[in-house]
């Protein structure tokens, strides 16, 4: 019985080489009784005579294939989405525990930072390092990890290694900053006076060391880090208890800051979350986040400076609170070449920007999909892997509190409650060109017995011709067309969930005049249902199990004193609209910046002799240089953008200015054989169709006295660097 279906698959395989994999998901658990099973099938088979059958790896089979000579199509797009049944698309794990899902990805920039400040320093046979962290972001790696497809208790285990894995880390960055930020440090510094802490539930609005009490003449000390190669600006914001604050800079300068009240709806969810996550209830709440801009150098940092005083009224200021009520106005907020225009209704209507001329209507709304129970002929009900609505509810804002406007020198914040379950905080910088967008989501409600799942959505006029462009795993930009596939005739029985997409990193849509981008915080789902519309699936909570293995319903819970209520959803996403063609800059470099944000670590001192003792500033490249503004994790890719997309080079020598390099090696992307022996093995297909031409450019090899790395756009190298000895103590 099993020759047919070989025979079948032959018959839409190219060349008499076929792989028939044996097993799915929970077989092999008893191995021994499995493979005697298959040496009775293959011995049969041959038996037959009509097929031979063996064992295969996929290098064996790889080199069968090749050694045919065979044409074989280019393929350049990828196979999302799929489905094992016309309405069974796997496309609800794109955004399923979206709170492990941004766990993971704050640990990701963190480690990269923590590695860095590793090395800076040295590291340690004894004491903290980052392996820990290290091993639970690639165990989170596993396709039933980050992607939130496995059962609770398990995904409670991830996060537990996670959060193990940074406190280890975590007392790595407060040693090495301490060494860094001390005068005299050098290389092997172990043990600091300065002890530095960190705040990684300040997502919920608690941060102790910032919490403290800044009379009797003690500062607040914010050590600011970038692990990029490029010099960061960009808008700090920390809650603090008083109105009567000053900020200064490294150099002792007082510069602008701004003061805005912290929400109730963000002091309620710190006040819960702080019991569920240590255990204890947190001292007496902030009432304010001070704003405040911050520049910091590549692969270093910069150190402000927070104490009570009286403030220049110049430069700081509190920001002035507007509620909308029931005037019948529109408003508009930002105060710089970014503005936000509001209907007298609350809603977002205009985007403008002063300096590009762009303008656009569009509107923002929430709605949710129920997701179907699988009652019915069709058994396949919405859960952890599959989106299967029922119906589509839209959100209405009527009767909901008025919007509430912060406005100050800095940027304005607009709040509105859209409903009892979803609070939204707009943000326009002065000194941004793009709109921030916080939202706090959940519980989400299932009295009615319905799972839901929700969205939000940018609406505009752009004609799009059904096409939009979603990252491929937070790289190139693909074209996806709505209801298409290049490669076959494609019949679409879920119009929703058929069209939806993995964003880790963004989304844009473009109409020949104008582009429209949104950058997200962590990977969700989204698609652009209708033309001219954007929409992102942020929170899911299903009751009904999809079949798919977990043998679970998607209803994450959080439990304080037995009692227990549905998960509330942190998070943001960034807005920009651009003249056609000038997109991918944005999306290229602060994409990046998300990937890898700011390091904040606090100490306090007392009176004002930080600068008799430590270092304000410091960057491990040399003062002069920094990579070019397209070379980082990310690049961008051929013909993306007139300036960006060209070859760039990279100088080692003024990357690390106190290490004389002795020998490099470039190696393959994981770095485990040489590239130059590689290159030699590597198979040269034989392409179908006609000729290719071929555009892949890639950097050269490194002159081993000059040391200079040329990079083509979108290409990584890796090498292995071997330092001879530092040249000298760095100048700390």
């Amino acid at each position: 019985m099993i020759v047919r279906p070989i025979g079948q698959r032959a018959n839409v395989t190219r060349t008499n080489h076929i792989m028939f994999t044996m097993g799915t998901d929970f077989k092999y658990q008893y191995a021994e009784s499995w493979f005697r099973q298959m040496d009775k099938l293959i011995h049969y088979v041959n038996k037959d005579g009509r097929v031979n059958a063996l064992y295969s790896t996929p290098s064996i089979y790889t080199d069968a294939k090749f050694s045919t000579n065979e044409p074989w199509p280019l393929k350049t797009n990828d196979f999302f989405p799929y489905a094992d049944n016309p309405n069974a698309y796997w496309t609800g794990y794109f955004t399923s525990r979206p709170a492990l899902k941004r766990y993971v990805r704050m640990m990701s920039g963190y480690y990269l930072a923590a590695r860095q400040l590793e090395f800076f320093i040295g590291k340690s046979k004894s004491g903290s390092t980052t392996d820990s962290l290290g091993d639970a972001l690639a165990l989170a790696q596993h396709h039933d990890a980050v992607t939130g497809t496995e059962k609770q208790h398990v995904a409670n285990d991830y996060a537990k290694r996670l959060s193990i894995g940074y406190k280890k880390a975590e007392e790595l960055v407060s040693t090495s900053l301490g060494c860094l930020s001390e005068s005299g440090s050098n290389s092997r510094c172990s043990s600091p006076t300065t002890k530095f802490g960190q705040c990684p539930l300040l997502n919920i609005t608690y941060c102790p060391p910032s919490e403290m009490n800044l009379s009797q003449g003690k500062s607040l000390v914010v050590l600011v880090y970038n692990s990029l190669g490029w010099k960061r600006e960009d808008v700090l914001r920390i809650p603090v208890m008083s109105d009567s604050i000053v900020v200064h800079d490294s150099e002792g300068k007082e510069i602008e800051s701004q003061l805005l009240p912290i929400a109730n709806v963000s002091l309620n969810l710190r006040d819960r979350h702080v019991k569920v996550y240590l255990g204890t209830s947190p001292a007496a709440s902030p009432k304010f986040w001070v704003a405040f801009p911050a520049s910091v150098p590549p692969l270093g940092f910069s150190t402000y400076f927070i104490s009570s005083g009286k403030r220049s009224a110049s430069i700081s200021s509190t920001s002035t609170l507007n509620s909308q009520g029931n005037e019948s106005r529109n408003l508009q907020v930002g105060q710089g070449r970014l503005k936000l225009h509001y209907d007298a209704a609350g809603s977002l209507s205009q985007y403008s920007d002063s300096k590009t001329q762009v303008e656009a209507n569009f509107e923002q709304k929430y709605k949710y999909y129920i997701g179907q129970d699988g009652s019915g002929d069709d058994p396949q009900a919405s859960g952890a892997y599959i989106f299967r609505p029922k119906d589509v509810v839209p959100i209405k804002t009527d009767g909901q509190v008025p919007p509430t406007i912060l406005r100050g020198p800095i940027l304005d914040e607009v709040h509105q409650q859209i409903n009892p379950w979803i609070y939204q905080i707009t943000r326009v910088y002065k000194g941004k060109d793009y709109v921030e967008t916080e939202f706090i989501v959940g519980p989400i409600p299932v009295d009615d017995e319905n799972g839901k799942e929700l969205s939000t959505e940018i609406i505009t006029s752009m004609a799009t011709n059904k096409t939009f462009y979603t990252d491929s795993s937070g790289r190139d930009f693909i074209k996806r067309v709505r209801d298409y596939r290049s490669e076959w005739k494609i019949e679409v029985n879920q119009p929703v969930a058929g069209n939806y997409y993995p964003i880790n990193l963004g989304i844009y849509v473009e109409d020949g005049s104008k582009e429209l981008s949104i950058l997200v915080d962590r990977s969700v789902g989204g698609s652009s249902i209708k033309d001219g519309q954007i929409e992102l699936m942020l929170h899911r909570r299903l009751l009904n199990d999809d079949g798919r293995g977990v043998a679970e319903a998607l209803e994450e819970k959080v439990c304080l004193d037995d009692q227990c209520e549905g998960l509330v959803i942190e998070g943001k996403y960034y807005l920009k609209i651009d003249p056609q063609g000038d997109g991918a800059r944005w999306r290229r470099t602060f994409g990046q910046e998300l990937y890898s944000p700011l390091l904040l670590a606090f100490t306090e001192q007392d009176g004002g002799n930080w600068a008799n003792s430590h270092v304000s500033s410091f960057s491990a490249m040399d003062p002069t240089y920094s990579l070019p503004e397209n070379v980082a994790l990310l690049t961008l890719e051929a013909g993306e953008h007139k300036d960006l997309s060209a070859p760039a080079s990279v100088d080692l020598k003024r990357v690390f200015p106190d290490n004389k390099i002795g020998k490099i090696i470039e190696t393959s992307l994981s770095a485990n054989q040489e590239r130059a022996a590689m290159e030699k093995k590597r198979l040269k297909w034989k392409v179908a169709g006609p000729p290719q031409k071929e555009n892949v450019v890639r950097g050269g090899p490194v002159d081993p006295s000059k040391l200079v790395v040329e990079l083509a756009p979108m290409e990584i190298r890796t090498f292995i660097i071997s330092f001879e000895h530092r040249l000298a103590a760095h100048p700390i």
